[in-house]
């Protein structure tokens, strides 16, 4: 009865109280030590006095444990960054339409701009997803070009304006030579280029030849890799390569849906969104045939999370490792500094100061190093989540906002603990030490 209604308090507590009592719990442990080992006694003055002495030996101490601790709880933190930021540029892609294959492949391809030779999606196939009724966006994405390190993308204006809103400058390309650019290529509205086949290395070597596209707009920041494409009408992409422009020749000119089956030419991928939740649901089984595969970019996502839950575990296993590693560095650098206190701790104890009192001394100064690791560890944690952080944001373009929250505290808390009940050690280790040996040494 009784673990049955603590058991209904706890999962009744918020999110945030159960986080913050495991990580009191935690921490428990030191408290507790600290009061049983400093009651009656007042040791501060004398620790204090003893810290300044070698104030540079114990800064070095200090510096090397919140290191340990800022690279442990970092490595944590960052994974966990790398994960939401990975999601987060999913998150516009409701649901794609490509030709069958692998959904990791083709999910890094449209929502992560992997370069990929796939085959087409025709017009007819297009024409039925487009005019489906619970289809409320069928973007075609036509990838394959690019312009420097930005790939560029044919789409229509709708797609522009579901993956960013508003633009923060210019207008919408209404021409085939007129495009608008993510928040982070390095063009601006009035500028032009000439995009290559290919995209990477080598691909500037197969530039078209005689075709010239003009910037006229900026889509706002959307924290994806879609921040350094270059987003052109399908039209565009489709006339640079010599293929009909999906309208018929009397409507040339027309960019943008509605396209004509017989002239559309073929695209990757096609994004889909209906206005209803099940609708999606509904699609996916609809267009998921022997010609076409529908899946959402969200769940394969989650899925690849899953699989690499062993490498998550993996991370947090060597972050506990190395805490325990420098536990025992810990331990072995307190043994030391003792040692340079022999004969002062000798000579209280010869003047008849009592044991306990000694061992408060020896126990609280190396608890207090290991307190200020701690806390200086934890801002050690915070630069290097956000150095390493800027590092993957510019390395893979995804928006990489990794902070440390309770889990991270929740191992220093544990850390702190296990090294001051550590630290006891030592403390008892001074006290079996000779004193007629230390005083005369």
């Amino acid at each position: 009865m009784v673990p049955e209604f603590w058991s209904e308090f706890w999962y009744g507590l918020p999110v945030v109280a159960q986080d913050a009592l495991w990580f009191v719990f935690l921490l428990l442990p030191a408290i507790l030590a600290g009061v049983a080992v400093v009651w009656s006694y007042r040791p501060f003055s004398l620790v204090r006095a003893m810290i300044w002495r070698y104030r540079w030996t114990n800064a070095l101490f200090v510096l090397l444990i919140a290191v340990s601790v800022g690279l442990g709880v970092g490595l944590i933190a960052q994974e966990r960054g790398i994960r939401k930021g990975t999601a987060r540029a999913a998150e516009k892609f409701d649901l794609v339409v490509t030709a069958p294959g692998s959904e990791v492949q083709m999910m890094l391809a449209t929502v992560y701009l992997q370069p990929v030779d796939v085959p087409l999606i025709d017009g007819a196939t297009y024409d039925a997803i487009a005019s489906n009724e619970n289809v409320a966006l069928a973007a075609p994405i036509a990838y394959g070009d690019s312009y420097r390190e930005s790939s560029v993308i044919g789409t229509t204006a709708a797609f522009v304006t579901h993956l960013s809103g508003d633009l923060t400058d210019g207008r919408m390309f209404q021409a085939v030579d007129e495009a608008v650019v993510g928040a982070r290529v390095p063009l601006d509205v009035g500028d032009s280029f000439t995009p290559s086949h290919g995209v990477g290395d080598g691909a500037e070597e197969h530039a078209h030849d005689g075709v010239s596209l003009r910037v006229v707009g900026r889509m706002a920041p959307t924290g994806n890799p879609w921040d350094k494409a270059i987003l052109v009408p399908v039209e565009s992409v489709w006339k640079v390569h010599g293929l009909p422009l999906g309208h018929r020749p009397e409507r040339d000119g027309q960019i943008g849906p509605p396209f004509d089956p017989d002239y559309f030419p073929g695209t990757p991928a096609i994004l889909v969104r209906a206005d209803q939740l099940w609708a999606n649901y509904a699609l996916r089984s609809e267009f998921t045939t022997e010609r076409t595969m529908a899946f959402f970019p969200g769940a394969v996502l989650s899925q690849l999370h899953g699989l690499l839950g062993d490498v998550r575990q993996v991370m947090s296993v060597m972050a506990v490792v190395t805490q325990l590693l420098v536990a025992a560095g810990v331990l072995a650098g307190l043994a030391v500094l003792i040692r340079l206190y022999a004969r002062r701790l000798a000579l209280l104890r010869a003047l008849g100061a009592p044991d306990r009192f000694v061992f408060s001394v020896v126990w609280t100064y190396a608890a207090t190093l290991i307190g200020a690791g701690a806390v200086l560890g934890i801002g050690v944690g915070l630069a290097a989540v956000g150095i390493i952080s800027r590092i993957v944001t510019a390395r893979t373009d995804i928006l990489v906002e990794a902070s440390l929250g309770w889990p991270e505290f929740h191992l220093v808390a544990g850390f702190v603990s296990l090294t001051v009940l550590i630290a006891l050690l030592p403390a008892f280790a001074a006290l079996s030490r000779d004193v007629i040996t230390d005083l005369r040494s």
